[in-house]
């Protein structure tokens, strides 16, 4: 069986290369000195598109309540962002803040509904995220009807009693509805904010209300930096694919069944060089001809910018060896002086896929070097269709 599959990609990896060209599109542009919009990410509903984005308040992981924002199929006018009260700030009577940050939106087939997933965040008056209370920072969601444009409240993921989920985020991470409904949903676990984070998958239902634990796979450890943290999860061809954070470098691990992953190796180019990226997300896309990945890196001419968070690049993914392909890299959202490290990335239809960033205006020379707070969307356009199992959304 091990042999089959090892030929299975050394044929997957020998195949002819995904073509795509990149539409990029202006969703709107704001520089204000107040705030800026921040964390845009997509998700297809029925009939259209939602893109989900919030403020940044001018503090380090200061985030307003969640705005959302709509489109007629893939070429029509935006509307929005909208604040519904639903999904907005949550005062408190001692003036800390409820909040939600680092939200991910996707659609679930099954019960036709969208929803959004992120981590909950207590904020002090000046904007600090606080880690006062037990089991402060949790994951929670909300539930976007399409047929009504009307959200839920945000409802906490109920997780096991235990130390490991006092801290417990799905934070900037892609997860993964499977054909039977159920849902992938990577998490990056601690005792508290202050100890080394480590990843597990979460295997959840949904009814269409409610999200509920059912289990979780092997949790990964690296005892570097602060760990593994904001992993993002993609299924291509049957198995399950796993990128992962660290402040030095970024790992990546697979899984036959989701929930078992291997251990953890850094991100390298085919040629053995490690891929640059460091301390930042990354995030995938797939075609049927292959596995992609995005993400940001040194080596770009990119010095000027923090932790060199842009260029956004998107390169082949070679799935038996788990490297980069150097040759496939291209550019999907030019560098203009701003830093584009939280960024998403999804499927849209059978014909293209979505990278959605903001320019993020936090060096004084963002401006001069062209940058204008700018959300952006880059259509990644295939050359040939992208069909997927029903279980995931997609808009014609």
């Amino acid at each position: 069986m091990r042999i089959i599959f090892a030929l299975f990609c050394v044929l997957l990896s020998s195949a002819r290369a995904v073509d795509f060209t990149v539409k990029l599109e202006t969703v709107m542009k704001h520089d204000d000195g107040k705030f800026l919009w921040f964390h845009p990410r997509a998700a297809p509903v029925p009939g259209g598109v939602v893109m989900t984005i919030q403020k940044h308040l001018k503090v380090s992981d200061y985030y307003s309540g969640l705005h959302f924002m709509q489109r007629e199929g893939v070429d029509g006018s935006w509307s929005g962002p909208i604040l519904p009260p639903e999904i907005d700030w949550q005062p408190q009577a001692d003036g800390v803040t409820l909040s939600v940050a680092d939200v991910t939106p996707g659609w679930h087939e099954k019960t036709g509904r969208l929803i959004a997933i992120g981590c909950r965040v207590r904020y002090s008056p000046k904007g600090k995220q606080l880690d006062d209370v037990k089991r402060s920072h949790q994951t929670v969601y909300a539930i976007f009807d399409p047929k009504t444009s009307k959200w839920t409240p945000w409802q906490v993921l109920e997780l096991p009693e235990v130390e490991e989920f006092n801290f417990a985020r799905n934070a900037c991470a892609q997860w993964v509805v499977k054909d039977d409904g159920k849902l992938l949903v990577p998490l990056y676990i601690a005792k508290s904010a202050k100890d080394r984070y480590s990843t597990t998958v979460a295997e959840c239902q949904f009814d269409g209300e409610n999200l509920v634990y059912v289990r979780n796979g092997n949790v990964l450890r690296l005892d570097v930096a602060r760990g593994l943290y904001e992993p993002s999860l993609i299924a291509f061809s049957g198995r399950y694919y796993l990128t992962l954070r660290n402040d030095e470098r970024g790992y990546v691990s697979v899984s036959d069944d989701g929930l078992e992953f291997s251990t953890p190796q850094p991100w390298t180019f085919d040629d053995g060089a490690d891929l640059g990226s460091y301390n930042t997300q990354q995030h995938w896309l797939a075609h049927r001809e292959g596995l992609l990945l995005v993400y940001t890196r040194r080596g770009a001419n990119n010095d000027h910018i923090v932790r060199h968070r842009a260029p956004l690049f998107m390169a082949r993914v070679d799935p038996a060896k788990l490297q980069v392909i150097r040759a496939t890299e291209k550019v999907v959202v030019p560098e203009r002086g701003a830093e584009m490290g939280n960024f998403g990335c999804a499927r849209i239809n059978d014909h293209e896929s979505w990278v959605t960033v903001c320019e993020g205006m936090f060096m004084k020379d963002s401006k001069a070097r062209g940058a204008e707070g700018a959300t952006f969307v880059a259509r990644i356009l295939w050359s040939e269709p992208n069909p997927v199992p029903s279980a995931q959304g997609s808009t014609k």
